[in-house]
């Protein structure tokens, strides 16, 4: 059996692999109240079939003003659980696990009416407004916004909590330089641009004990933004406080050009992973299975998050299977038709199939 393929433990939370649907955002929320609808249901079930490990929901805001657009999932009401427990049942019937990712986009929210962040700086791209810099009481609101949504996740039964301190988004806002220009305790050098994060995972903490991730940036693309030395300082606390696992992506607190291939993003797992002793997960273009391979057998990360090879292909782990010449079970009401097209012997010549690229692309001769 593949790395791919054998089972992760988190706490007291088994997955059956290691592999995670990473947060996309859907926008589809069609009545802008933030609810499920059956487009959220049909989406993240057909991915537990395909037997993915871990799915994470995309962003969904704690807060109304918080949103990435108004067609965004929310939880910041009592009415949402409702649909997510929704969710969360029809993917575990399927024998997958379900994370939930909690979110506030600050500056970056495109809602009607005023929003807020760590300072009153605009998201550097036209159209953007100007937000409200946040009082020390709009913090504390904050903060108790994700406690209440980690308590409404608990009561729909996810598996997982993540909090989203990645892309430019108000937990972002706060650690980075190029976003933070506060002068009182939340702003200035690193430990207090951290302060708010810090207050957040130990209030989301007091009411959630499963298993808590936090998604970072870890490269920002700029001169005077944080550098991985930053976010290796910042995985440290977090480890401290009791964080499981930091999701490694990066960018997106000011609009710049990456350059983006295959596995670009993993060197920034693997710094995190091996200079703070924390797990990780990679992201970022993880295209086939012989590359998730080399990721977790080289103990670059953890767990491989696969984004928009998911969205292409529901059915992935299957394709992943088959690059690496395993066999996996599927849903009982698919069996008879993986069984005709996964090998029946492994084939471990990896090497080979890393080294041409071509052969994970080719179909398996049966």
């Amino acid at each position: 059996m593949s790395k791919l393929f054998t089972s992760y433990q988190i706490k007291n939370l088994i997955l059956k692999n290691r592999i995670v649907m990473s947060p996309m955002c859907m926008h589809s929320s069609m009545n802008e109240d933030g609810k499920v609808n059956d487009f959220h249901i049909h989406h993240y079930v057909s991915r537990s079939l395909g037997q993915v490990g871990l799915i994470f929901l995309e962003s969904t805001s704690v807060d109304s003003q918080g949103r990435i657009s108004v067609t965004d999932l929310g939880i910041w009401n009592d009415k949402h659980v409702s649909g997510l427990k929704e969710i969360v049942k029809a993917v575990h019937e399927n024998d997958a696990k379900i994370g939930i990712q909690l979110a506030h986009a600050g500056r970056k929210a495109i809602v009607p009416g005023p929003i807020i962040s760590a300072s009153p700086i605009s998201f550097p791209q036209e159209g953007m407004k100007v937000p409200q810099e946040m009082s020390a009481m709009d913090i504390q609101r904050i903060i108790n916004d994700f406690k209440k949504g980690a308590l409404r996740a608990k009561e729909a039964g996810f598996d997982v909590i993540e909090l989203h301190g990645a892309h430019g988004y108000l937990i972002h806002q706060f650690l980075s330089p190029l976003s933070n220009k506060r002068t009182d305790e939340y702003g200035g050098v690193r430990e207090n641009r951290y302060r708010f994060l810090r207050e957040l995972i130990h209030e989301v903490k007091s009411v959630w004990d499963g298993p808590l991730f936090v998604r970072i940036s870890a490269n920002e693309y700029h001169k005077d933004g944080n550098t991985i030395e930053d976010y290796i300082y910042y995985s440290k606390k977090m480890k401290e406080q009791g964080v499981d696992l930091i999701d490694v992506s990066s960018g997106a607190i000011i609009p710049n050009k990456v350059e983006s291939y295959p596995g670009y993003q993993v060197p920034l797992a693997e710094q995190i992973k091996r200079a703070s002793g924390i797990p990780t997960g990679a992201v970022g273009l993880i295209l086939n299975g012989v590359q998730a391979e080399e990721i977790l057998r080289n103990d670059r990360a953890d767990l491989v998050f696969i984004a928009r090879e998911l969205l292409r292909n529901p059915f992935w782990p299957l394709q992943a299977a088959r690059d690496l010449g395993t066999s996996i079970e599927s849903a009982r009401q698919y069996s008879m038709a993986w069984k005709e097209v996964l090998p029946k012997k492994k084939d471990n010549d990896l090497g080979k199939r890393w080294a041409t690229g071509r052969e994970t692309l080719m179909p398996i001769k049966e």
